[in-house]
Parts: C-alpha cells; structure tokens; sequence
C-alpha cells in the first residue's frame, strides 16, 4: 500500500555545497566539545560520521537513534504507520508509543524493546532491529509475544470503567512483533531467498482459534541481494529500500522513484546543521552496539561453555562405561582362567 502523502517533483538533496573533510574539521574545531567526541571515535566510525556530515552518505537507518529519529511518531505518526501496514499487508494506524519504564504487577520491568506501540484498534506493535542475528530468534521473538500479551492483560484488568470480573479475554487483541535483520543467521535464510516471513500459530488437524501472536521476520541482507531492477516497486520495497541505503547517489535514484520520500532525506539533510544533535545520536548507537556485541559474546561464549560441559559429561560418562566394561572385563578374565586352571588340575 503506499502512503497518502503528496506527489512532487523531488528536490536534489543537500543541494547546498558539501563541506571538504578539512572544512569540517575547521567547523567542529570551533566547538571544542564536539571537537573532542569526534577525535575519540574509531576510525571507522570517525569515517562515517564525518561522510555524513560533509553530505556524502545519509544516516546509517538500522540504528536505532536514526530509525526512531525519521519514524518518531510524535512528529511523524502516519510515518510509523504506513511502514508497518507495508510490512504486515494490512492497514495500521499509530496512535501511541508506550512508555518502557512501565512495570509488571510484580514489579518487574518489561522486556526492553526497541519500538513498542499501540494501534487504534488496542493491538500492540513491536518493532526491532537486529544488527546481528542473535541465537534462538524464535525463542527471543515468542518471549516478545508474551510480553506484549501481559502488556495488554494488564491494562485491561485496571481500567478504571470496570471491574476485575468484568474483564475478558475476548478483549485480548493481536500482537504484533516485527524483527528486522541486518545480518541473518543461517538458519533464517532460505533457498528461496524470500526476504520476508509471516507467521503465526496454526494447528495440524485446521482447527481455527484466535491466536493473537503475529510475527514477521525481515532479513534486510537477503533484500539487499537483489538488483534494484528487479525490486518490485510498492510501499513496503520503498521502506526498505530507505533502511537500506546510505550512498547519496542511491538516495537520490529513491526519491526519483519515490518521490514521498523526499521530506525524509530532507530532514536528514538538516541534521547535518545540527552536528550536536548528530554526536549524541551517534554516541547512542555506539553505546547500544557495545552493548550489544557485549550480550551477544557472552551468549556466544555461554552456549560454547554449555557445549564443552556436555562434551565433558558426555566424556565422563564414556569413561565411566569403559571403566565399568573393563572391571567386567577383569572379573570374566578371571573366571575364565580359574575355569582353565580347574581343567588342567583334573
């Protein structure tokens, strides 16, 4: 479905000269804060940041400070709206971003999401980004499900118009859990290379229940793979598109097919006179990629330890029955050669 925004002949984006690297450098030097954080950035990340802001690049869209920053529904509600419809097939209206620091009734916190919203229907929207693929996705995507489910249960038991005895489960309403791979592990690729999956929960036999739990995986490298040329042209190959480049030359051939997108490479253009707000984005996604690469090392190095320790029972356990083999061996040796030695003493 394509969004409802006005058809118009796309400006040429950051048409105002780009700064040379040298010319950035005599900019930020004035701000000798700024100056400072850019000087402590890698060189990788000290590259990219400095292709953005001299107008070469757009922002890296798969992070989420720049994803949140161009689907903020604050701003741009029908934004967040029509990229989920794209990707679910279905109309979606936005009406609410829910707060993470709501708990639990046992005080626990929620799960930390990257995106959760609520729609004008009560369903409930989850959006995540995975730089890389994480182990046991279908597990981590149901323990999203869940949680959104509780979301909803508890907001049902306490509205205030009824009682506790009032609630049902008939207002239990779907939820919706979207994971978007930067990087998919092998076990999401398919030879079919399909891009895009939708689930939900069926049974063998046909039986028909309303299982609120919907999910789609998107593997954003698979969608990478195909030739521009043979993407078909819609709403939803536009959204990704749009997450998927960063070359000004792509941005621009985007907007010429797209031209609804142009507000959007427009505000990211501006960013580029706002360097502050741009550092304390950056800053977040360096964070949240730390971390992450942190959490995703531990379970690696979790689940190789749970591998080793299974080996090592596994071993144990061998060398328990050899051992036990070899007594009996003994013990029926020994029978054997009295056996023998009674034979030759008749």
């Amino acid at each position: 479905m394509t969004p409802d925004f006005p058809a118009q002949r796309p400006p040429v984006i950051w048409s105002d000269p780009a700064d040379t690297p040298e010319e950035l450098t005599y900019r930020l030097k004035k701000n000798p804060t700024l100056y400072d954080r850019y000087q402590r950035l890698n060189r990788k990340w000290k590259g990219h940041l400095s292709d953005f802001l001299i107008g070469k690049k757009s922002l890296p869209l798969t992070y989420d400070p720049f994803f949140k920053f161009i689907f903020n529904p604050d701003y741009h509600q029908e934004r967040l709206s029509n990229f989920v419809s794209s990707i679910l097939g279905m109309q979606i209206t936005v009406v609410e971003v829910l707060s993470m620091e709501d708990t639990l009734m046992d005080g626990e916190s929620y799960l930390i999401m990257d995106l959760v919203a609520r729609t004008d229907d009560g369903s409930i929207v989850n959006v995540e980004i995975q730089k890389q693929g994480y182990d046991f996705p279908g597990q981590r995507m149901s323990c999203y499900a869940s949680d959104l489910l509780l979301r909803q249960y508890i907001k049902a038991k306490k509205m205030p118009d009824h009682s506790a005895h009032d609630f049902s489960y008939r207002d239990i309403k779907p939820v919706y859990v979207i994971v978007i791979f930067e990087h998919t592990i092998s076990e999401l690729r398919l030879e079919s290379h399909d891009y895009i999956h939708h689930g939900k929960t069926t049974f063998d036999t046909g039986l028909d229940l309303h299982m609120p739990e919907r999910f789609c995986i998107i593997a954003l490298d698979v969608f990478r793979e195909i030739p521009y040329s043979e993407i078909k042209k819609c709403s939803q190959s536009a959204w990704l598109l749009l997450l998927s480049t960063e070359k000004l030359e792509d941005a621009e051939r985007l907007i010429q097919d797209y031209p609804w997108m142009s507000p959007i490479f427009q505000e990211i253009a501006a960013l580029r006179r706002r360097p502050e707000e741009v550092f304390d984005m950056w800053s977040e996604a360096l964070l949240q990629m730390d971390e992450n690469t942190l959490k995703y090392q531990v379970e690696r190095m979790q689940a190789e330890n749970e591998k080793l320790k299974l080996k090592a029972e596994k071993s144990d356990a061998e060398n328990e029955k050899l051992r036990e083999q070899s007594k009996a061996d003994k013990s029926r040796i020994a029978e054997l050669e009295r056996l023998l030695q009674e034979a030759q003493n008749k």
